[in-house]
């Protein structure tokens, strides 16, 4: 489990089913693998479920953001921040979201012929620009450490989860000093980002709504640590989810130029009609089959750790109270009675015609129930805008012999970038 937890989970599936209890150590961990023992943990029976395993030793790290947090906490922060994620206002994002992704366009154009550029590395730059342009209504190229940061508090909180926290903090590894180093810079960023928002005018951000709903807490200085916590969590996952979901889909067209070829004529077709509107992002219809198949087989969390509250039978299997308890959607996803030739990359099974009658738990990218990922239309958007740009304008490839680790199969992240090459589309 310390070396593949992915690979403990695959086997267990393969040798086991659906209902796997893995003794490890002092726990034991129920493992479930069907669409219906999702429905049933994550919204049937929701309240009876806290995060789990991992999560909460991940806190140590991430303090008790919305990614964390639970219970009381966790509806005041959702509360909170909820309207910022309104279908309306998403809309309203779109122009900056173009923007952003032109940007990025030019900059690729402009490396054509020049060597290997990190993918990974262009796709964070990007996702971070349209955070700050849309969610806290900042430049946040102007921190130049932010992404250095978030990457060493990421890598800090899948040490903890892996670990269990049985680590000190304080214990000198060089991953837990530059953590120590990375949460002082990011303290410093999000205390800015609220003096000066706190300084202007009140607006419709999520800076804005977090300073609100300090005022109204009992106790303001752990308000400020709370606000502190959630802009953390938000900032980091808002913009890494999408990042390496971007990184996957160019890891993956390399690999399908058949796929990238079709992007390209759709791409070029809708912007020929002019600047992308929320009525021509809806024709991007393949775009959009492309980047959920992406997430299928590469889902941005790929493990949901619970504890169950109280006793609970999930599948006719009986549950403990105070029981571990996994759901694993890159296994889900890959579940050969609800998928056909599941390991295949294959946009067409997101078709209207493919996607009737298919059950709605098997397919959980963004979580389900009360903890559905509140960000996920933003980041879906865009992730369209984005792949449509690139597609319509560059052709990347892989460097020859560069290969996904395992380590990076076990995150879902690609580490260590992605390098690509850059060529005019011809």
């Amino acid at each position: 489990m310390v070396r593949s937890r992915l690979d403990v989970m695959v086997w267990a599936a393969a040798e086991y089913g659906d209902a796997v209890r893995l003794p490890l150590g002092p726990k034991t961990l129920h493992f479930f693998n069907h669409p219906d023992h999702a429905k049933h943990i994550l919204a049937d029976n929701a309240e009876n479920y806290t995060k789990g395993l991992g999560m909460i030793h991940a806190r140590r790290a991430l303090g008790d953001g919305l990614l964390t947090s639970d219970g009381e906490v966790w509806r005041r922060q959702r509360k909170a921040i909820q309207p910022v994620f309104q279908p309306k206002r998403i809309a309203g994002q779109l122009g900056a979201v173009c923007d952003e992704a032109e940007r990025l366009a030019a900059r690729l154009r402009s490396l054509a012929g020049t060597g290997p550029v990190d993918m990974r590395a262009e796709m964070t730059a990007f996702t971070l620009g349209v955070l700050g342009r849309t969610l806290v209504d900042a430049d946040l190229s102007a921190f130049d450490s932010l992404g250095d940061s978030f990457e060493a508090v990421q890598n800090q909180a899948m040490f903890d989860a892996i670990t269990l926290g049985t680590v000190p903090l304080w214990f000198p590894l060089p991953l837990q000093t530059r953590f120590r180093r990375a949460r002082r810079d990011l303290q410093r960023i999000v205390d800015r980002l609220a003096a000066d928002r706190a300084a202007g005018p009140a607006g419709d951000d999520i800076v804005s709504r977090l300073i609100e709903s300090v005022r109204h807490e009992g106790d303001q200085r752990l308000g400020r640590v709370r606000m502190r916590d959630e802009l953390v969590t938000l900032l980091l996952a808002g913009h890494e989810t999408t990042a390496s979901t971007l990184s996957w889909a160019f890891h993956l067209l390399d690999a399908h130029p058949e796929v990238w070829l079709r992007l390209h004529d759709e791409a070029a077709k809708v912007f020929g009609h002019g600047p992308l509107t929320i009525e021509s992002l809806r024709e991007l219809t393949y775009t959009t089959q492309v980047l959920h198949e992406v997430i299928r087989l590469y889902p941005p969390v790929w493990l949901l750790p619970r504890i169950a509250r109280g006793q609970d039978e999930i599948g006719g299997f009986p549950v403990g109270a105070g029981a571990d308890v996994l759901l694993c959607p890159y296994l889900l996803h890959r579940h050969p009675a609800f998928w056909t030739a599941p390991a295949r990359f294959d946009p067409e099974r997101f078709t209207p015609a493919a996607s009737a009658g298919r059950n709605r738990y098997a397919y959980i990218p963004f979580g389900a129930g009360p903890r559905f990922c509140v960000g996920n239309s933003l980041g879906m958007m865009e992730a369209t805008v984005v792949l449509a740009t690139l597609a319509r304008d560059v052709r990347l490839r892989k460097v020859p012999g560069y290969q996904v680790t395992g380590e990076a199969m076990l995150t879902l992240r690609i580490r260590g970038g992605l390098p690509m090459t850059v060529r005019p589309v011809t």
